[in-house]
């Protein structure tokens, strides 16, 4: 549900930008970009938002929102997923404003049964670096989501596990925290979360949010799938009650450029609420990688940046805030099988504001990644290397695409692991990119923790 790449999106900024339209130029170029991207990666459709000198220029879709849409229309609402953190972030902010709690404040004090709940305090929570273990590290539908959940029902079954590290001492990004800290708001608040967001941010500012399980159906775009290079087909959501706090909304682009404006002018929230949120939670070393409550900021080439992706069942989604220049870029996209948001944000970056790196290692879980991957090409997977989740996954459907789509390419001329190895969920994630003559390839991979770990997840997808 959090896609770290577009943090990295943000190196190639202009000079600031003046609060002006699009030029016929630019609007071109925007156009060229993601309807190209959309082409080469078979994304379905893209909503985007373009902020300038504090105001939307640009409000637009592109391609086939669902199966039953017309044109294009940039009002649909998609799944923002993980993005909706930093409003149950804002909610707890606004309660404290009020004197009804305060981020210091322990778990245990308003939700009992918590592991650690006696000294992970909200803060905690909100900036993950409570310990608890993240329920959805995967990048699909693992075999419990098919059943519907209560919020109280991960809380049961995920925050109730041993920690994985002692609070405050390590950055571990975890879906649970927020959905302990949204029971919280809830409890404390005495209204549903999403009433209470309603109330209090969206009307306000005129944002029209939607619960992303209600969100399905006429007048709401489907989200797609690929498996491996196979067809595009329309993705069976979640069961209901699996993204709630941790991301329960869904908005368009135009309505999220909204709140982006609001930060930037510190409207609506206290200026001190923004700046909290804003501001990195240090671990108890005195080290930081960033994150604040519910979004990751930084410098990149010495600007300001507030971001922070989504994923949802068929959703991926891209929003950078660049506060200092008054700018900012909304990205959803309708698939979950590709980095076309994050294509498309680096490189509308480029015509009008930002742009991105990377890193390696691990050479045994590298051997074992080529394995498996030289396995599922020539449609030979040997089950003992994958967890149940990992094998509920691959169907004799799922094999026959992988199989059919990776077999013509060959043997690739390049594999390797890009970025950082990480923990979350309680396992080790790691992302490779593969190369062949002409096509490049991307592989998100979680295994169990030791040498001899199994797979988890296993995900290929077209990469520029």
């Amino acid at each position: 549900m959090f896609r770290p790449f577009l943090a990295a999106a943000l190196a190639l900024l202009p000079a600031p930008v003046l609060a002006q339209a699009l030029t016929p130029a630019e609007q071109a170029q925007v156009d060229k970009i993601v309807t190209d991207t959309l082409a080469d990666t078979g994304v379905p459709s893209a909503e985007i938002a373009i902020v300038r000198g504090g105001q939307i220029v640009l409000s637009k879709a592109y391609g086939k929102q669902c199966e039953r849409c017309g044109a294009a229309d940039p009002h649909l609402p998609y799944q923002i997923a993980s993005i909706s953190k930093q409003f149950t972030a804002a909610a707890m902010l606004l309660l404290q404003d009020e004197g009804k709690l305060s981020l210091e404040d322990t778990v245990g004090k308003y939700l009992p049964g918590v592991t650690g709940g006696d000294r992970i305090t909200l803060r905690q929570l909100l900036s993950h670096t409570a310990g608890l273990q993240d329920y959805w590290p995967q990048d699909y539908s693992f075999k419990a989501m098919a059943t519907p959940i209560t919020p109280q029902g991960i809380v049961d079954r995920w925050a109730r596990k041993p920690l994985d590290f002692e609070p405050g001492t390590q950055w571990q990004y975890s879906n649970t925290g927020y959905v302990v800290a949204g029971l919280i708001v809830e409890r404390v608040a005495g209204e549903p979360l999403l009433a209470f967001l309603q109330q209090r941010i969206f009307r306000p500012l005129g944002i029209h949010a939607v619960d992303q399980d209600l969100a399905r159906g006429p007048g709401y775009p489907d989200g797609y799938r690929r498996l491996a290079l196979g067809p595009v087909r329309v993705e069976t959501p979640a069961a209901r009650g699996w993204l709630y706090a941790a991301g329960e909304l869904s908005m368009s682009a135009e309505d999220l450029a909204k709140w982006d404006i609001a930060r930037m002018n510190r409207t609506l929230l206290p200026a001190r609420d923004w700046a909290t949120q804003e501001t990195p939670v240090k671990l108890t070393d005195g080290s930081t990688n960033g994150y604040g409550l519910g979004v990751s900021t930084g410098v990149n080439g010495g600007r300001r940046f507030i971001e922070h992706s989504g994923e949802a069942v068929g959703f991926l989604s891209e929003n950078i805030v660049l506060p200092d220049e008054q700018a900012a870029v909304v990205v959803l996209t309708n698939a979950w099988f590709s980095d076309a948001y994050s294509r498309i944000a680096s490189a509308i970056g480029r015509v009008v504001l930002p742009a991105a790196p990377a890193n390696a290692a691990d050479q045994a879980a590298l051997t074992r990644v080529r394995q498996v991957y030289d396995q599922l090409r020539a449609g030979t997977l040997d089950r003992a290397l994958l967890t149940e989740d990992a094998n509920f996954y691959f169907t004799p459907a799922a094999q026959t695409d992988y199989r059919t789509s990776l077999a013509p390419l060959g043997e690739p001329t390049g594999f390797v692991q890009t970025g950082a190895t990480r923990l979350r969920g309680g396992y080790v994630n790691r992302t490779f990119r593969i190369t062949y003559p002409g096509r490049t390839l991307s592989v998100s991979t979680y295994a169990e923790p030791g040498a001899d770990g199994r797979l988890e997840q296993i995900l290929v997808s077209s990469a520029q």
